[in-house]
């Protein structure tokens, strides 16, 4: 099969001929009909996760349909269009009993723990347990991109911070995850400002249905905080760091209400520092979100065949698999454009 492979962490990825996974008991195979560029997939190109094999193959957005079912699999047929969470779970450690397999201590990531979907297949391990079928009439676009960005953003803001009806949500940072945590703020109902220096990413973040949008380029990261409380006569709700950077979670956490819900989704490359006292004097909650686990998925997917949720408008760029290393590249260097970058391998 053709994938995109790198050999040494920051060194350039080619797109090459290699061996096509061969489904283990457990296992399927996915042949991939589009596949999300993710700013998880340069952190690991960058060598942030130590547990990488070179060479490797990013990648772990995606929807396609399974071309192999290895021995074991019993819940999945051929042809089946299907998706995947970020972090594929065990089943049967402590945290996958308890339905939190988002955080299975024995976890599977394509793209990290082994070669991901930039390629024209991919292996999914404990498939029945992990695969999620897509129905064929959801945008492709919309589908890859559930896996990560827009999971992981659906969870941080209803699972975990419980956002609801009316309540002020700020954004800090608006690519794809941000983008995702905004129409889904602004479809439970919530009213939303969006932070981002970008002006193409704060036109998206607005028709995506953000009420305020704030120009970080042109504000210091105090005005950006003074700005926010003025628009919600005291401070938000809720916030949410989507980029991954010291200075905009402290915006993010000090643009809080008192007893407001922080929610960290952006991923740092080295731990930060956070204004702890301001955690503790307004009694804000920290929360994670890493990802959403496949059983989770049917109320995600029942909000967006209604209508009020719709992914594929988050796309403004589809490329080939012959693009992808040029767009990683891009991405890394902050040139990319706004929105999601889908990679069509066929």
């Amino acid at each position: 099969m053709r994938a995109v492979v790198y050999e040494s962490f920051g060194g350039v990825p080619r797109v090459a001929d290699v061996a096509r996974p061969k489904p283990g008991d457990g296992d399927v195979l996915v042949q991939v009909l589009a596949t999300g560029l993710c700013r998880s997939d340069v952190h690991a190109w960058a060598g942030h996760d130590p547990g990488i094999r070179l060479p490797h193959v990013p990648g772990h957005e995606l929807v396609g349909r399974i071309a192999e079912l290895g021995p074991g699999v019993s819940e999945l047929r051929l042809g089946q269009r299907v998706t995947v969470p970020f972090v594929c779970a065990c089943g049967q450690c402590p945290e996958c009993e308890s339905g939190n397999g988002q955080v299975c201590r024995n976890q599977t990531q394509p793209g990290f723990t082994h070669w991901g979907s930039f390629a024209e297949y991919v292996l999914i391990h404990n498939a029945d347990l992990n695969v999620i079928p897509i129905p064929d009439a959801l945008d492709p676009g919309a589908a890859a991109i559930l896996g990560c960005r827009f999971a992981t953003s659906f969870r941080g803001l209803v699972g975990q911070a419980h956002v609801r009806a009316d309540e002020w949500v700020v954004i800090v940072g608006c690519g794809g995850v941000g983008l995702s945590a905004v129409m889904i703020a602004a479809a439970m109902g919530a009213r939303v400002i969006g932070v981002d220096i970008s002006a193409d990413a704060l036109a998206l973040a607005t028709a995506s249905g953000a009420e305020h949008v704030l120009d970080s380029s042109q504000l210091t990261d105090a005005d950006v905080v003074a700005a926010v409380r003025d628009l919600t006569a005291g401070g938000a709700a809720v916030s949410v760091e989507a980029l991954g950077r010291e200075n905009t979670t402290a915006v993010a956490i000090r643009s809080l209400a008192r007893r407001g819900r922080h929610v960290q989704i952006g991923l740092f490359s080295t731990d930060p520092r956070i204004p702890m006292g301001d955690v503790i004097a307004g009694e804000l909650t920290v929360l994670g979100s890493h990802g959403m686990a496949a059983q989770h998925y049917p109320a995600m997917l029942d909000i967006i065949a209604s209508g009020r949720l719709r992914p594929e408008e988050l796309i403004t760029k589809r490329i080939s698999l012959d693009e992808a290393p040029a767009a990683m590249i891009d991405l890394a260097n902050a040139r990319s454009t706004a929105g999601v970058t889908l990679i069509v391998p066929g």
